[in-house]
């Protein structure tokens, strides 16, 4: 007996969510795990691949046993925006430096939601958010990743 499809939208973020954390998966395995204390390259995208996959398995079950909303088009401005943002702080992140990567590309992305508004409780999250991610992965965690960039060496450290 086929199982029949009752989600549309949960089933293909799922298969989705799968097909990426297989994949990233299956790169991350060329690189050193490491252990939690002393992580090597592969640790960080193994273990979100890993949760890639665990939330894909959970959509594709409620894409077949739940009933859900049908895929209705596609949200190409919302794809693009979403998709550009990543790019943006890869290519933002050596010259400018991680806290004003994740300020481009957090703004690049808000962009992609109808509901987004830029006020002062937006700049305020926008700020928290760069403090946070700066102090988290650099200082706390040791990642090797400039909080100033090439572009800014002018500015004295």
């Amino acid at each position: 007996m086929a199982a029949k499809i009752r989600g549309e939208r949960d089933l293909g973020i799922g298969m989705l969510y799968l097909v990426l954390g297989v994949g990233g998966f299956a790169i991350a395995q060329h690189y050193a795990f490491g252990t939690p204390r002393q992580m090597g390259p592969g640790f960080f995208p193994s273990i979100i691949s890993g949760l890639l996959i665990a939330f894909g398995a959970v959509a594709v079950i409620r894409g077949v046993a739940i009933d859900g909303p049908r895929v209705s088009g596609w949200n190409l401005k919302g794809m693009a925006l979403i998709t550009g943002s990543v790019v943006a702080f890869g290519v933002t992140l050596a010259p400018l430096g991680l806290p004003l990567a994740i300020v481009i590309s957090t703004l690049i992305a808000a962009a992609a939601s109808e509901k987004f508004r830029f006020d002062w409780r937006a700049l305020a999250g926008l700020v928290l958010l760069a403090g946070v991610c700066s102090i988290v992965f650099v200082s706390l965690l040791g990642v090797p990743m400039p909080l100033l960039g090439t572009w800014l060496s002018f500015i004295p450290r």
